[in-house]
């Protein structure tokens, strides 16, 4: 890639001592990119100015003028992420330059083009040396521009004043959204994934959409009327707003205009002549114009403009959201124009089409100028007299003129979203007002002027500051009839006389801090809305109620007087109520009845005889039973769930004819009444949920009189059968839940059911797959968890079968056939093959596991993604993550690819946990790139380490959590929930709620953040910054032996299963898969309709975990035959960028492209004699205490294990059946050519995944060698991620009884970005589910094959490969040497049998690192370090 220099100059100084300086930043994590650095191709006088440009601001201190630098570069760009790597974009001296400073960086300024890259050709791009003091007015002096625009999140362009500092802007960007060391904001901000949030350009760029939509233009051919007596002429013609203007004269505008209005109109084709239209007004006077275009596409863009304007029925101009600060200056001939949508803009008062132009629209009666940031109201709108709509909303205005008076026809006044705290006087004199929209702004009180503004019947004033309201206040506003004083922070109601509120019909006061509400005297009162207040008193009015929502109180009784006949809604659902108030009972007209989530013990019996209640939600009570039923009940929909019901009455379902929905969920019933008294049923019930009770198979047979039913939930109860005869006869049956039972078969006769399109049989004892799929409509099979041994399959698979889940079955074992015939589901769940070798024995797995589960509900598509990993990066750690993105799968996908990595990566800079959780957030929320920008997800990410203990060398575990959204998490401590998560939800948490309004931004009736999003935080969502952020709530807790396992869940989950039944779950069934699986289906069976994920990991850590044995006595082992190290040369270098230990692979920065990592990856063998002594046992290790040093080859010391290096690594995703990419399965792979196996000959093999996390381990010979001390801080001997310098060393060592493998770490992280070697790291597929890997592949096989390129950050993710334990006989070392360097090229020479004193020295500095050396900030950039990797010695 060729650069060139732009520019290079100071900008001129203001004063004689002022100074050059330049801008921030270490570039940070960027892409790889080619080319050479930029300051190999400057000019000596170039490097030499830039040179004195910082040392003038040394001495300077920071002040003075700025000097600036502008570098050209071509680059290439992968998508949305620019590959530039900061060796690249700056020479030597540049980044010295910046070093030296947090206050200089770079500014990305790109060329004119489509934004966020859209065209074909991409915008040029230069990088502006600047500082945080540079001006958008200098930056434009150097480029010889005219403006700078910003672009936020890919959405509108904004011309920046000439006194605004675009790097200050990045600055505070970063700073927003939680980046709080300032190294850390200069390097993310020369990074070019940030484009994708914020960019610069130099000129604006305008898509072909928006000019087609604004203005249409062009000579053509033109011919008026309709008769031939008009010949054809070159006329200039504009399609602008409502109207087709043509020129009088060709290629001038100076004459007369012609103009044809369009709406109401037609626009036709003339099939005589080519790419021609016909223009028609409206009316009796109407006339027409022909217009002749010389293209397909011209004629097609006309055509397509135009058919929107005639098909209007309004004369409404939209011009929202297009960056305009001026309208068209053509508009004006569009006199007709009564509409004018201008939101999302940002319109000036200067300028031909200002805003103080706006009033020769003579006919103009509605203006939205929302969202366009004035900040004063614009005066000139006042003399637009025609306006009946105003709506100036989010325009940061603080208050409004007295010529406001002047539109005496207005009649709806939009100031929402603002910062007035009053308003004047002169509006009182719009007599005509009846809408006035005052929320979200600053009023502590109602304002005075709405007494005269009789019209105002709704006062709107949601989101502000009224904390008491005198309700005397509004006796003098009895025009008021609806009140929203929602989200105010509402303490008290003062009262006035008992006729304030004689005419008020609605009110809302929900959100807010009521501890009483007495509304007796609102006789006219309908709605009543107080739902999340503090409430434990409501005195109401019945004459007029129509409906009460008073949920999330501390109510313990309502009182209304009289009686509510009008009653038809009522919401008191999770209150203190111990019984229903008698009133409920003789109200006439009630149909939804919601008294969930109470302490209820009883039924009244009349509420369940009314003759209007059609739904009754009654669950998480404390009902004991049922009232019987004297007569026939309309009753439709009933929630019984959660109570202590033992039975239910026996004519139940005879008087419940119209019964649709019953759940039973959680109770104790031991049977259920029949359908009908008779064979024959009249029963219409279709859903039926009995999950969590004590049924046995005796009740299904009563189920025989539903024939409706659609829905048939009854996991977990005692059924040792189903009937088939009863089976076969639900035919209408199309989901069936028998999971968690002790069924071992599933009746033939399921074949009857041709409607079926789910079956859920998990945890079971099912030996014989059934027979299901026959069925033409089965989408979803879940059979996991049960004692499957073979599949018996038809020739072919329903096409409709779009899950399969097989894990759980250890004795099932799949034919080829039969894997083939899976290859077309959508998503194949089986077990991964257990390989267990000799190093695995003692891993982390006997300290924790995992399992998982996911539901996509009644949902078509699965939003909910898990990552889990039960060895991160070594045996001491593991990471496990949950990610629910609603609506949209695409978000929560790429999280479960990229954030294992960035955890990984940012483990190396930072030991403090809030940095590198924060850190980790924040880098993921960058690297959705512009998925991220309209689409978000709820996260939770859980890191499970090893701390150091200040006494001992044991230590402790710790969890350090970080979330954001709506997932949760929750440890059980001694049998008890320990919540850990902090649900950022606008009605779960008020802070959160206090910085949305402060950021005034729009909180809807439903309590989402501009009607999308409940979250006050997320990743991705830019596009709501600075609303929205991914800052996550970060909490580290020390594990101890009464932890027993952590729960991980979405919302759905917890919002159906709370923690204490959470954890009563799990300590029931305690296999963490099943665990998982029996939450969400208990969720499911509970109503929950969503997505539902949820991941239990079982917890074994004691109080130090330690399972080593005792070292030997002094005299036991030989002096001569001690291990030692096999000397590895290696130099201080960069941090390696490691390889994703979760299945998931993605794509890091690096310093370094892939065409300067050569070949290095070897094997190689010792040919050291082995000692005449008997061969030594080794010790036990544990993963706390792992071996100081490598294996001894051969010797009798005791051999030094690693056992980090070899582990085998659970499943954390879904298996397909699909081969792997190395073409080979799993049963028929072949010995590669001149590798031998069975001790005569050596396969060598090696897991990349783990190894590319370990770092070399030595020894320190002499009596000082105790073995490592356990400081996450400082080492860590079995290198995990808690030994944060010795990862800078960037090599694997690897040691498996007598052969020693080294890898550049590094050129491991190549290896597993290449497309050619992704087969590697498993295959996902789009759907979620993984390809599973094939048994072996070679090392050195890859490595010679390693590819020159990268590829893009959202790689496919991968799961770990099968390794072998290597054996090498001691009389075949020689042999296998020889061998190995016949066929391998990298494979070094006889290596020498001691180390070189420098090698020795570097070893020893490194496994000995000084107090003194570790910082306590983060670790040095990357960019600092050198990086060389010697060929290994033995």
């Amino acid at each position: 890639m060729e650069e060139e220099e732009d520019s290079l100059a100071a900008a001129p100084s203001a004063a004689p001592d002022r100074t050059k300086q330049g801008g921030p930043g270490d570039s940070g994590a960027a892409a790889a990119a080619d080319g050479a650095p930029p300051g190999a191709e400057l000019g000596a006088a170039g490097s030499e100015r830039l040179a004195t440009a910082g040392v003038e601001h040394s001495a300077a201190g920071g002040r003075g003028g700025t000097g600036i630098r502008l570098l050209k570069r071509n680059m290439k760009r992968n998508g949305s992420q620019g590959c530039v790597t900061r060796k690249s974009r700056f020479g030597s001296r540049e980044r010295d330059w910046l070093k030296g400073d947090a206050q200089r960086g770079c500014v990305c300024l790109y060329g004119p083009g489509d934004p966020q890259g859209a065209s074909s050709s991409q915008p040029d791009l230069r990088l502006a040396l600047c500082s945080t003091s540079t001006t958008a007015e200098e930056l434009c002096a150097q480029g010889n521009g005219r403006s700078l625009y910003v672009q936020l999140h890919g959405d509108l362009l904004r011309r920046l004043d000439p006194t605004e500092r675009p790097l200050q802007m990045v600055y505070d960007y970063l700073a927003t959204i939680g980046y709080a060391d300032s190294l850390r904001v200069q390097r993310e901000a020369a990074n070019s994934d940030l484009s994708c949030m914020i960019r610069f350009y130099t000129e604006k760029p305008l898509s072909a959409d928006q000019m087609e939509r604004t203005l249409l233009k062009g000579v053509f051919s033109v011919r008026k009327g309709k008769t031939q007596l008009h010949k054809w002429a070159e006329r200039q013609v504009i399609l602008c707003g409502t109207c087709l203007i043509v020129a009088s004269v060709k290629d001038s505008l100076t004459g007369k205009m012609h103009i044809l209005p369009l709406v109401g109109g037609k626009v036709e084709e003339v099939k005589r002549r080519m790419h021609c239209l016909m223009f028609s007004s409206s009316g009796p006077q109407a006339q027409t114009y022909y217009v002749n275009f010389d293209t397909q596409a011209e004629y097609l863009r006309w055509h397509r403009q135009a058919s929107k304007v005639v098909s209007q029925t309004i004369s409404l101009v939209d011009l929202s959201c297009y960056s305009l600060e001026e309208v068209p200056e053509y508009l004006f001939y569009s006199q007709d124009v009564t509409h004018l949508n201008l939101r999302h803009n940002f319109m000036k008062m200067e300028g031909p089409g200002g805003l103080q132009h706006l009033n020769r629209f003579s006919q103009l009666k509605s203006l939205n100028l929302s969202h366009n940031r004035l900040g004063v109201f614009p005066e000139s709108i006042c003399e637009i007299l025609s306006l009946t709509e105003l709506n100036l909303s989010c325009n940061g205005l603080r208050a409004v003129p007295t010529q406001i008076g002047n539109l005496e026809s207005l009649q709806t006044l939009s100031l929402d979203g603002n910062h007035l705290d009053s308003l004047p006087e002169e509006l009182g004199g719009l007599s005509q007002l009846c809408s006035l929209g005052l929320s979200f702004n600053n009023f502590t009180t109602v304002p005075a002027v709405l007494e005269k503004l009789t019209g105002v019947d709704r006062l709107a004033m949601a989101g502000n500051r009224v904390e008491t309201l005198e309700l005397g206040s509004l006796a003098r506003m009895g025009h008021l009839k609806s009140i929203d004083l929602r989200l105010n922070g509402l303490h008290m109601l003062q009262s006035g006389s008992p006729d304030v509120l004689k005419l008020i019909t609605h009110m809302d006061v929900r959100d807010n801090h009521l501890t009483s509400l007495d509304l007796s005297s609102a006789c006219n009162l309908e709605t009543l809305n107080c739902q999340h207040n503090h409430l434990g008193a409501l005195t109401l009015s019945g004459f007029a109620l129509r409906a009460l929502y008073a949920s999330g109180n501390r109510l313990s009784t309502v009182n209304i007087y009289p009686v509510p006949n009008q009653l038809t809604h009522l919401d008191l659902s999770r209150n203190s109520l111990e019984y229903l108030p008698d009133w409920v009972c003789d109200t006439r007209k009630i149909e939804v009845l919601d008294i969930t989530h109470n302490l209820l013990s009883e039924l009244p019996g009349r509420l369940l005889s009314s003759l209007s209640l059609r739904k009754l939600l009654a669950g998480n009570n404390q009902l004991c039973r049922l009232p019987d039923l004297l007569d026939h009940i309309p009753l439709e929909a009933l929630d019984l769930q959660h109570n202590k019901l033992s039975e239910l009455p026996e004519n139940f379902f005879y008087k419940a004819l119209n019964l649709r929905y019953l759940n039973l969920s959680a109770n104790s019933l031991e049977t259920i009444p029949p359908s009908s008294p008779s064979e024959e049923s009249l029963s219409t019930l279709q859903e039926l949920y009995l999950t969590s009770n004590n049924l046995s198979e005796h009740c299904a047979a009563l189920l025989v009189g539903h024939q409706n039913l659609r829905v048939l939930h009854m996991a977990y109860n005692q059924l040792l059968s189903f009937p088939a005869s009863k089976l076969s006869k639900l035919e209408l049956l199309e989901e069936l839940n028998l999971s968690g039972n002790n069924l071992k078969t599933i009746p033939s006769t399921v074949s009857s059911c041709k409607r079926l399109h789910t079956l859920i049989a998990h945890s079971n004892h099912i030996t014989v797959f059934p027979e299901i799929l026959g069925l033409p409509e089965i989408k979803l099979v879940d059979l996991s968890c049960n004692e499957l041994t073979e599949i018996l399959l038809p020739d072919s698979l329903p096409p409709t079968l779009q899950e399969l889940d097989l894990t759980g079955n250890s004795s099932l074992i799949l034919e080829h056939k039969t894997l083939n015939l899976f290859s077309h589901i959508t998503t194949l769940k089986l077990d991964q093959k257990p390989v267990v070798s000799a190093g695995d024995s003692l891993s982390s797995s006997s300290l924790w596991s995992h399992g998982y589960a996911e539901m996509s509900g009644q949902r078509n598509k699965l939003c909910v993604s898990v990552l889990a990993v039960d060895h991160f990066g070594g045996s001491m750690e593991a990471a496990y993550g949950i990610f629910d993105g609603d609506r949209n799968e695409e978000v929560p996908r790429l999280l479960q690819c990229t954030m294992g990595d960035v955890l990984s990566e940012e483990i190396q800079h930072s030991s403090v946990d809030t940095v590198y959780m924060c850190n980790t957030f924040l880098t993921s929320h960058r690297k959705l790139g512009m998925a991220g920008q309209k689409l978000g997800a709820s996260a939770l990410l859980c890191y499970i380490h090893h701390e150091a203990a200040a006494t001992d060398q044991s230590g402790y575990f710790s969890l350090t959590l970080a979330n954001v959204g709506t997932c949760q998490a929750v440890l059980c401590r001694d049998g008890q929930p320990l919540p850990l998560s902090k649900v950022f939800s606008l009605e779960q948490c008020t802070e959160e709620t206090e910085r949305v309004k402060q950021g005034k931004a729009i909180v809807t009736e439903d309590n989402k953040v501009s009607g999308v999003t409940c979250c006050s935080r997320l990743l991705g969502c830019s596009y709501l910054f600075a609303w929205v952020l991914p800052k996550p709530w970060v909490r580290t807790e020390p594990l101890c032996a009464q932890d027993e396992f952590l729960i991980m869940g979405n919302r759905a989950l917890f919002e159906k299963v709370s923690y204490q039944e959470a954890v009563t779950t799990v300590l029931a069934v305690r296999d963490p898969r099943a665990a998982a699986k029996k939450l969400c289906t208990l969720a499911q069976s509970y109503g929950c309709r969503d997505n539902v994920g949820a991941v239990v990991v079982a917890l074994h850590v004691a109080e130090d975990s330690c399972t080593c044995e005792p070292p030997l006595a002094a005299g036991e082992g030989k002096p001569g035959t001690v291990g030692t190290v096999l000397p590895v040369a290696v130099t201080l270098g960069e941090p390696a960028t490691p390889s994703s230990s979760s299945g998931i692979a993605s794509e890091f920065s690096s310093e370094i492209s892939a065409s300067e990592v050569g070949s290095e990856a070897g094997s190689t063998a010792s040919d050291e004699h082995p000692s005449s002594g008997p061969a030594s046992r080794p010790d036990r290790r544990c993963s706390l205490h792992p071996a100081a040093t490598l294996c001894g080859i051969g010797g009798g010391g005791p051999a030094v294990t690693h056992p980090a290096l070899f582990q085998r690594q659970p499943s954390s995703a879904t298996f397909s059946s699909n081969q792997s990419d190395n073409g080979l399965d799993s049963d028929d792979e072949v010995p590669l050519e001149g590798v031998i196996s069975n001790g005569s000959k050596l396969e060598v093999e090696v897991d990349i995944h783990c190894c590319a996390f370990q770092i070399r381990s030595g020894s320190r010979e002499g009596p000082d060698d105790q073995g490592p001390t356990h400081d996450r801080g400082s080492s860590f001997s079995n290198g995990g991620f808690g030994e944060k310098l010795r990862l800078q060393n960037n090599v694997v060592v690897s040691a498996t009884n007598g052969c020693l493998l080294a890898v550049c770490g590094r050129e491991i992280s190549d290896l597993k970005k290449s497309p050619s070697t992704s087969s590697l790291f498993g295959k996902k597929l789009s759907n979620g589910s993984v390809v599973a890997l094939e048994d072996s592949h070679n090392l050195i096989e890859v490595a010679l094959e390693a590819p020159k390129k990268k590829s893009g950050y959202f790689s496919a993710p991968a799961q770990q490969d099968p390794e072998d334990q290597l054996v090498v006989p001691a009389s075949l070392e020689q042999d296998v040497w020889e061998q190995l360097r016949a066929q391998n090229a990298i494979v070094p020479g006889p290596p020498p049998t001691s180390s070189s004193p420098t090698s020795s020295a570097r070893d020893t500095e490194l496994e000995n690192p000084q107090p003194s050396q570790l910082p306590q900030r983060d670790l040095v950039p990357p960019s600092a370090l050198q990086q060389e990797v010697y060929d290994t010695a033995l």
